[in-house]
């Protein structure tokens, strides 16, 4: 039954999910079907989490607008979203739920600096 449930999530399972870890900055394309209409709503923010593993995997964006603060949780190899990182960011934590309650710039992450190619 096992070697069933894990060749489905096997054929589900997005080949091409972007890098990315709690911290970044990232830009995700939803598509929404409204009727027969599709279109592209864009959800940008801070990744404050990712959770679970495999087609399970969820990860959830921490978004500021108009001064309120959103959070929205999402699949990562859902077929209906597309993630693109703008920003590497620098943290110690896994999960940065504090920053919900931050406000200017003590919610700011720091950008991590990639090393140099010698």
């Amino acid at each position: 039954m096992n070697q069933l449930i894990e060749k489905i999530n096997a054929a589900h399972m997005k080949a091409d999910v972007a890098a990315f870890a709690p911290g970044d900055t990232v830009k995700v394309l939803l598509k929404i079907t409204e009727g027969d209409k599709e279109r592209t709503q864009v959800y940008e923010g801070t990744v404050i989490g990712r959770k679970g593993r495999g087609l399970s995997e969820t990860f959830t964006v921490l978004r500021t607008a108009g001064g309120y603060k959103t959070q929205r949780t999402m699949f990562v190899h859902s077929p209906k979203i597309t993630v693109e990182v703008k920003r590497r960011g620098k943290v110690r934590r896994a999960k940065l739920n504090y920053l919900e309650h931050k406000t200017g710039a003590k919610a700011r992450v720091k950008d991590r600096i990639a090393p140099k190619a010698k």
